[in-house]
């Protein structure tokens, strides 16, 4: 372990190439609780590498972190001794080599191997590169054999492994939509995911912005639910464009859009927006007042505020005022006409282009928020006005965090009853029992979920 630390203060110019740079990334997220986004972005930045090679180390790491319990299983199977025990530079050498060989059809397996050789030689010496070579060359050659749990004797165990997801999930997921729909559920947070756009109204128009992504041939097509989104046909940079940093669009999922839908704000009115950093549903709010009445924005860190403020200047929004308060201590005596919780979350509906969250989470996680989560929506329904209403969101499907804290709630609050979804959104983003409840392998959409409710 101490050869692979010296080698990191030595200096970083031994994690050359893409490959080294994933490696790198990749040792830090084993290490340390940063998300891969983060890392991924200072390690771009920082590094000088062309267009296409940021590309592939995005599509490599984010590909490495989708697959791992996969491409961990069929290590484990080939490696004498316990894998999880490698060294970091070795085991994750490995892990990039071997998503290669499986996924990515450009890489020829011979040149992913050799490249995983020469590193773990450089970094680590000619026993190791020996080892690293046999395990993956010996992969290579029963590639079409490899044997997983078999579904009939262990279905969760099976999975876990071929679908890349850890088994207290898995078997949370069957239990809940049954073996089929929690498996197209797996594939779905496996899918590599889409890019859309939400259309900043304050600046453009949905025409207008149609016709740039045309002059630049980006193909796109309609959003499913919503007509201020445009779903693109490919990842590109498209934050490096002109109108990006000018405000004509953010990139947003469109399931952002549906509990500010659900809201209902009209012009003139008075808003809280509770959670509200880094500001993407601030911006939409806003969007809809056209600029008009005004929204209170709460976070508890500075920081997340100036980010936020940033967005909502590139964005062209005015009307919103900025307080740094831990939302449960804010007091407002004027009340507000509308309140929307956007409760931080366990975040699991948003794998497809979170990966990393599945690897991060365990139990206790929801078990723990869930009281954070209940607290924010007393302390918004404490500021509304009678007759205003509230808006319950989040980004996961876990009932815990979502329904059940809603239903808690009712009973315990007489005065504010549930407003069925179904009067401001399209049916099929609506559950039955009147929230809206959406999934990644139904909707093409992240899963979220949103609850309305009105005070007497």
């Amino acid at each position: 372990m101490e050869h692979e630390e010296n080698n990191e203060t030595i200096g970083m110019n031994l994690y050359q190439g893409v490959r080294g740079h994933a490696v790198k990334i990749l040792n830090r997220i084993d290490r340390t609780d940063a998300y891969l986004d983060k890392l991924l972005d200072i390690e771009i930045k920082n590094s000088n590498l062309s267009g296409p090679d940021k590309s592939l180390l995005y599509e490599i790491v984010h590909g490495v972190t989708r697959w791992l319990g996969r491409i961990d299983w069929i290590l484990n199977g080939f490696y004498k001794g316990q894998f999880s025990k490698c060294i970091p530079n070795i085991k994750n050498a490995m892990r990039v080599a071997l998503y290669q060989i499986l996924f990515l059809d450009k890489v020829p397996d011979y040149a992913a191997v050799n490249e995983a050789v020469d590193f773990v030689k450089k970094l680590q010496g000619q026993k190791p590169a020996d080892l690293t070579n046999a395990v993956l060359r010996n992969i290579i050659r029963s590639k079409d054999s490899i044997r997983y749990p078999d579904p009939n004797e262990d279905v969760i165990a099976y999975l876990s492994a071929y679908y890349s997801h850890p088994t207290w999930l898995v078997k949370r997921w069957v239990n809940r939509y049954g073996k089929e729909d929690a498996e197209k559920f797996l594939i779905a947070n496996n899918n590599k995911p889409s890019l859309t756009l939400h259309v900043n109204n304050l600046v453009t128009t949905v025409d207008e912005m149609k016709q740039l992504l045309n002059s630049v041939e980006l193909k796109y097509s309609d959003g499913k639910y919503l007509p201020d989104f445009i779903r693109m046909a490919n990842l590109s940079n498209i934050t490096d464009w002109e109108y990006f940093h000018k405000g004509y669009f953010s990139v947003q999922d469109e399931s952002t859009g549906l509990p500010i839908k659900l809201l209902d704000v009209k012009p003139e009115m008075r808003v809280l927006d509770l959670c509200a950093a880094p500001g993407g549903k601030t911006a939409l709010i806003a969007g809809v007042m056209k600029n008009s009445g005004e929204i209170v924005a709460l976070d508890r860190f500075d920081s997340r505020l100036k980010v936020l403020q940033k967005n909502l200047d590139r964005l062209k929004v005015s009307n919103v005022k900025t307080i740094t308060i831990d939302a449960n201590e804010y007091k407002d005596d004027t009340g507000f006409d509308r309140v929307l919780v956007d409760a931080p979350c366990s975040g699991l509906g948003t794998l497809t282009k979170k990966p990393d969250i599945k690897w991060k989470r365990d139990l206790s996680d929801i078990r723990n928020i869930v009281n954070i989560q209940y607290e924010l929506l007393k302390s918004g329904a404490a500021q509304l006005k009678p007759g205003g209403s509230l808006v319950y969101s989040t980004c996961t499907i876990e009932p815990e965090e979502n329904f059940e804290i809603i239903n808690k709630f009712l009973t315990e609050n007489s005065n504010f009853r549930l407003v069925n979804a179904g009067n401001f959104l399209p049916i099929e983003v609506v559950a039955e029992n009147g929230t809206v409840q959406t999934l990644p392998h139904i909707h093409s959409i992240d899963g979220s979920f949103a609850a309305k409710l009105e005070k007497s």
